[in-house]
């Protein structure tokens, strides 16, 4: 598994997230050194959106997500994926595609990921950020059921 950020201002570092993913785990692997600086580099009306991933919600997340001040969407349990970060896997997953032969190994893998990552073209991010408004109504005027997002 790996996890990434995306803003119209950066992009954090892609991080290779070996076993599982528990919320203490986030905090100390993802939020403290990727996101914090990252939302502080954004500014002051930056706004951390994460999923319902279990490890995203627990107790010593949440503590953290307060004491460091971070301003955060919160989604409701059963709300559909609106989350730009979605769509910016499925570009990587494609780009990654296109590479022949497939990876040899894990580690070249990651080495794509990472090179295809840095690849994505910023105006790609800002326009999947800036669709943010336009899916909302979407969803909204299709009760939270398909879109063509």
């Amino acid at each position: 598994m790996v996890w990434g950020g995306i803003s119209t201002r950066l992009r954090t570092p892609l991080y290779h997230v070996v076993g599982n993913l528990t919320g203490v785990r986030y905090q100390h692997e993802i939020l403290q050194p990727l996101v914090v600086p990252a939302l502080q580099a954004i500014g002051p009306r930056a706004i951390l959106q994460d999923d319902n991933a279990p490890p995203h919600r627990s107790a010593a997340v949440n503590t953290f997500i307060q004491q460091a001040r971070v301003n955060r969407i919160l989604w409701p349990a059963n709300s559909p994926d609106l989350n730009s970060i979605e769509h910016m896997w499925d570009e990587l997953c494609r780009r990654v595609q296109q590479h022949h032969p497939p990876p040899a190994n894990l580690g070249q893998l990651l080495q794509w990921l990472q090179q295809e990552w840095n690849g994505v073209p910023r105006a790609f991010i800002c326009n999947l950020i800036h669709s943010m408004r336009q899916r909302c109504v979407e969803c909204l005027a299709h009760n939270g059921g398909h879109t063509r997002y």
